[in-house]
């Protein structure tokens, strides 16, 4: 038995609901009966996709955007069930990353040319708070900051323009700084991105290096506290030319302390869902996932380019 667990708010779906139907209809010739589950709030899509292989499913859709994928993620970490991947969300990274895409609809389509790969996950650790798990990306600072600005009805009705205007909305203003600690070497910067994927917001790559098959992160850090600063970044990322870039370090970690230096709080996001301050610590997991992804994603990664 299959089961989709599907985030009914989601920007595409809230807008088409019938397209889970449509999946459903899709994929059920493949799998069998397939239950639907829908989220009923924020933090539920995780225990909603335990419980459902709790009670027999041995396969498991997650349908909505980055956030509720990041969920049903961090809920069946550690478990053998695979996972399939079904975007509908704004930005839709992993989709994108993978080349299953960011239409729900067309990838339940190419359900059969997917087959099961091991990923590892990154883990967030704040003092007083449960670990978090995430697939995609941590960002610490300037990122972050947009994320927490950006309002859920705002994002829902323009989609990733409404980040494209809180971008813009920090130019001219100074950035508050903090530290990051990474292979014992202690740096500062304004943006830390650290990523399991090569693609950012669904249209850039800025982490070219990553790769999601390796146990590792690639990390880019940002330094000054000048926005202005970033415009010269932006050019990089569109030319391909971060590495080497005064003010920029391009680099792998399997962990990393970040911390603030000053009495200005450092915005943290996990997968684009905002996910509080600094202080944090980024590593690893021990536990891995389960994902279903398409071949031509898996040959390309498993070969290094």
């Amino acid at each position: 038995m299959a089961s989709l667990v599907y985030n009914p708010v989601a920007g595409k779906l809230f807008r088409r609901p019938q397209m889970i139907a449509e999946a459903q209809r899709l994929l059920e010739p493949h799998v069998g009966t397939i239950r639907l589950c829908p989220t009923t709030g924020p933090d539920t899509a995780g225990p909603i996709a335990r419980k459902a292989i709790d009670e027999g499913s041995n396969l498991v859709f997650v349908a909505g955007g980055d956030g509720t994928i990041n969920e049903v993620i961090a809920g069946m970490a550690g478990l053998q069930v695979p996972l399939g991947i079904l975007p509908a969300g704004t930005a839709n990274v992993l989709g994108m990353e993978t080349g299953i895409g960011g239409n729900l609809v067309r990838a339940a389509t190419r359900f059969q040319d997917l087959e099961p790969a091991t990923i590892s996950l990154g883990r967030m650790t704040a003092p007083g708070k449960p670990a978090r798990y995430f697939a995609c990306m941590a960002g610490v600072g300037l990122d972050a900051r947009i994320v927490r600005m950006v309002s859920p009805e705002f994002k829902r009705r323009w989609g990733k323009l409404s980040y494209w205007e809180g971008g813009f909305a920090q130019v001219g203003k100074k950035l508050p700084e903090f530290d990051v600690v990474m292979d014992g070497k202690r740096s500062r910067c304004s943006f830390a991105l650290v990523s399991r994927v090569r693609n950012y917001g669904g249209d850039l790559e800025i982490a070219r290096h990553a790769n999601l098959l390796s146990d590792q992160f690639a990390v880019v850090l940002f330094e000054g506290p000048s926005s202005f600063r970033y415009l010269k970044y932006f050019s990089g990322v569109l030319f391909n030319s971060l590495k080497g870039m005064k003010g920029v370090t391009v680099a792998h970690a399997r962990s990393l302390q970040l911390e603030a230096n000053g009495s200005t709080p450092i915005d943290v996001q996990v997968d684009g869902e905002y996910a509080g301050v600094a202080p944090v610590s980024l590593d690893i997991a021990p536990e891995r996932v389960r994902l279903l992804l398409p071949r031509g994603f898996i040959q390309k990664m498993s070969s290094g380019r």
